[in-house]
């Protein structure tokens, strides 16, 4: 049976260590392309003393990114873009997703720069006030990228068609959706992806009060 009589305690010694308890040995690019494959060799120390033999892994090299979701709290609407994925070719429902507003974060440019200028890029709306909500790793066991999410408040009139970036090949449909609706595809499964859950999970939490400033 399982100690916990340490487990309150332990929770203040949170993460066990820290970045001087792993070790780089050596980082090879394996392939170069719109992103980059790494090979890295490391070892750690163990939660039971001493430290690991080599480890070989794999790592997706990406630029950091941001998402952005699109409120309007007087309309109590969202904005959500849609668009094809590489990454979803082999879904069995559609490539195409339906997302909140994302980009990758260049050099020199912080998060919240980022979120504004994608707003414009891929939905042509102007961002009235950006509340951050998280910063996170969506997948760590393999890939470097870190996503900070905002929730944008915007008003939402007009706002339609099909917008993005011709030199980046981007083929972006934009949709306001009134809330209860895009919960409903939420719900059923439409909204698969790491950042709408996320973002609309937290919109779901705080919507009442977003609604009573005005």
């Amino acid at each position: 049976m399982t100690d916990n009589r340490d487990h309150g305690r332990n929770v203040d010694r949170l993460p066990s260590f820290n970045s001087s308890d792993a070790e780089l040995i050596e980082r090879r690019c394996l392939h170069q392309g719109f992103f980059r494959l790494d090979e890295v060799h490391l070892r750690h120390r163990l939660f039971e003393g001493g430290w690991s033999d080599e480890v070989v892994r794999e790592v997706h090299h990406r630029h950091d990114a941001v998402g952005v979701l699109l409120y309007d709290p007087e309309r109590d609407a969202v904005v959500l873009v849609e668009q094809i994925r590489a990454g979803a070719m082999d879904d069995p429902v559609s490539p195409w997703k339906l997302e909140v507003v994302a980009g990758l974060v260049e050099t020199g440019e912080n998060a919240a720069e980022v979120a504004r200028r994608e707003a414009l890029e891929e939905a042509n709306c102007e961002v009235n006030e950006l509340i951050e909500l998280h910063t996170y790793y969506p997948s760590p066991g393999a890939c470097d990228e870190r996503v900070t999410l905002f929730c944008a408040l915007v008003d939402c009139d007009g706002l339609g068609g099909v917008h993005g970036l011709e030199e980046e090949h981007e083929d972006i449909r934009v949709h306001v959706l009134p809330f209860n609706r895009a919960w409903e595809l939420l719900q059923a499964g439409r909204l698969d992806n790491a950042m709408c859950l996320i973002a609309f999970y937290w919109l779901a939490g705080e919507r009442a009060s977003l609604r009573a400033r005005g």
